[in-house]
């Protein structure tokens, strides 16, 4: 698929799940918030409580671009840790590799953060890792290998380019973004984490099933 397609059809789905999954998509939501189609415009017959959790648990793993298969597994174990479920699933889904590529402004959309993470761009206390679904503990320094530093998408990272693209760090995060590097302090909060979804819904989709 080429560039081009790719950001069609994730405008598409932002516009489909009523979140933006893009800088770009961000701003055509502004200008046309309503769903694709001809139907678009009208107003939606009330959804089925299936449909209302099924697209729930479709908007979260559009943000953090992922298989229904990754998701599920994350479930399960987010339903064998105490506390409530719906939180754990985030607040697990946040310590992946690509997640905080993201958060911490190295990249400016979730799929660019997965490349630069598969590409072997990224190093975790100094080793390389290239797997997006690398779960990061707390503690652990996440850094631009120092090769990659000089290329323009890291360059443009560096220099703030993605800042007023992205939400605020996280105060699980500590950033210089200068360096090209990030601490992982703490466990996220689901309160904190920049993502839009209502997670108990998404606990009912699972339980229903």
């Amino acid at each position: 698929m080429s560039t081009k397609s790719r950001t069609r059809s994730k405008t598409r789905l932002s516009r489909a799940l009523g979140i933006a999954l893009t800088p770009k998509a961000a701003r055509y939501l502004e200008k046309r918030p309503y769903a694709p189609g001809e139907h678009g415009r009208t107003k939606r017959k009330t959804d089925s409580d299936y449909a209302v959790r099924l697209r729930e648990k479709q908007r979260l793993r559009a943000q953090y671009g992922i298989r229904e298969a990754q998701l599920k597994i994350v479930f399960n174990e987010a339903r064998k840790a105490s506390g409530l479920t719906g939180e754990n699933l985030v607040e697990l889904l946040e310590t992946r590799l690509d997640a905080l590529v993201l958060r911490a402004g190295f990249a400016r959309t979730t799929a660019q953060a997965r490349q630069m993470v598969v590409h072997r761009h990224i190093l975790v206390d100094g080793k390389l890792v290239d797997r997006p679904s690398f779960r990061v503990k707390p503690g652990q320094m996440i850094h631009v290998k120092e090769r990659s530093e000089k290329t323009e998408p890291f360059q443009v990272a560096a220099a703030g380019g993605h800042v007023d693209l992205l939400p605020k760090v996280p105060g699980y995060l500590e950033v210089e973004i200068d360096k090209l590097q990030a601490r992982l302090v703490r466990r996220p909060k689901r309160v904190e984490v920049p993502v839009t979804c209502e997670v108990q819904l998404v606990v009912e989709y699972y339980a229903a099933r």
